[in-house]
């Protein structure tokens, strides 16, 4: 007797039986594929944003370094160049360089286009009396930055133009001058051009003029005696390099850097940095605990439903087996043998896996995100859905197949 028509029989006479064991698998098989599709989803979501969050911190990142940038220009030159022969102990106690060099060194320096080197400004500053007033100023000498890296920056320090003059707020304020009044320095008219805010430094007792009169009412003609520089990166290790650098271009200078503009330069540089990478981080963080909430509860539910799906497949089993208990002995005292007899009733739980497995499949890609073909995931579902129908059916089956015809036909 075929065992295949035997189980298609079966399958077509108890429809409803069978349909509820689809049910069941479709039920389990749903669940995994739901749960397992969902986590994929999401993990493929989650490199999505990642990769978003990434390319807006980044166009962030440039804003904000940029206005950082802004920032701290604010702060000023943070490198002097001196000449070599300049004591450092006389600098810090007279607030100027008592030792010169050629004026044509910034301009050497600005071609050499150092790397880390965006602007260059040559100076000549000197302790002076002011004869006219009577006040012991510091008097410098500026001409225009004679290098800029890029065209679209502005030049930290403003020229001065030929004729004015530029105070600090401690002399502006004690002679009561404003701009556009007249007053004389050594001897010179100059026209008030600026008048700076109080910075609480010897700025504050500062005059600013152009470089080429200062050199004339000092006699350093051609002579500076300080080229200051501002170096973009701040960073401790680049210092001795580009020491290096500039002293290999200037071989009769010195360079010494202002501490505290460089470490507030790299301070904003570092947060900026900090801040755009503290982002993506909380950004993958989130999306990890969510993840990790999704997949406990998938830990917790896929279990419990596929152990539901064998009790209830085992119990529609028990049922079918008693309910048949006559046809059973019938097909015996025909000589259907007991191995096909387990056989017909694992076959059918087996095809009702595989239908169960297919439904499922099918139903959990289309809940979660449309149908998605993943042939590994549809592969283990279809082997493994038929194998726990059979093993839940496995003890009605046996029982059905252990029954002694006899016994079976007497009773009924």
């Amino acid at each position: 007797m075929n065992i295949g028509r035997l189980i298609i029989r079966e399958i077509l006479f108890r429809k409803l039986s069978f349909a509820l064991g689809v049910l069941s698998v479709l039920a389990a098989v749903g669940c995994l594929v739901g749960s397992l599709t969902s986590l994929r989803q999401h993990d493929r979501r989650t490199e999505q944003i990642i990769a978003a969050k990434q390319a807006e911190t980044r166009e962030k990142m440039e804003l904000l370094a940029d206005d950082y940038r802004r920032i701290t220009l604010k702060l000023g030159f943070n490198v002097l160049i001196l000449p070599k022969d300049q004591k450092l102990s006389d600098l810090y106690a007279e607030d100027y360089a008592s030792k010169y060099m050629p004026e044509e060194f910034a301009t050497r320096l600005a071609k050499s286009r150092v790397a880390t080197i965006n602007h260059i400004l040559p100076s000549l500053q000197q302790k002076v009396k002011w004869p006219e007033t009577g006040r012991t100023i510091l008097l410098m000498g500026v001409r225009g930055e004679v290098y800029l890296h890029s065209a679209r920056q502005k030049p930290l320090l403003q020229p001065v133009q030929a004729g004015t003059i530029v105070l600090g707020s401690e002399l502006h304020q004690s002679l009561k001058l404003k701009p556009g009044d007249k007053t004389r320095l050594m001897g010179r008219e100059f026209t008030v051009a600026k008048l700076n805010e109080e910075r609480g430094t010897k700025d504050d007792i500062t005059v600013w003029i152009n470089l080429a009169e200062a050199q004339a009412m000092l006699g350093k003609e051609g002579l500076i005696n300080g080229i200051l520089a501002l170096d973009c990166t701040c960073a401790d290790s680049r210092l001795p390099l580009i020491r290096a650098e500039i002293e290999k271009i200037l071989p009769d200078t010195q360079v010494i850097e202002f501490a505290s503009q460089a470490i507030a330069r790299a301070e904003a540089r570092r947060r900026a940095s900090a801040e755009a990478e503290a982002a993506i981080e909380r950004e993958k963080q989130g999306r990890a605990r969510l993840r990790s909430e999704r997949e406990s509860f998938a830990a917790v539910l896929v279990p419990l439903v596929v152990i539901g799906c064998a009790v209830w497949i085992g119990f529609l089993a028990l049922a079918n087996v008693r309910e048949r208990r006559g046809e059973i002995g019938v097909l015996r005292a025909l000589g259907v043998r007991a191995r096909q007899i387990l056989w017909l009733f694992l076959g059918r739980a087996m095809a009702m896996g595989v239908a169960g497995a297919c439904l499922g499949y099918a139903a959990g890609q289309a809940a979660i995100a449309g149908m998605e073909f993943d042939a590994p995931l549809l592969a283990a579902v279809l082997a493994g859905a038929p194998l726990l129908a059979a093993l839940a059916s496995w003890v009605p089956a046996l029982l059905a197949a252990q029954q002694d015809p006899a016994d079976i036909l007497r009773q009924e």
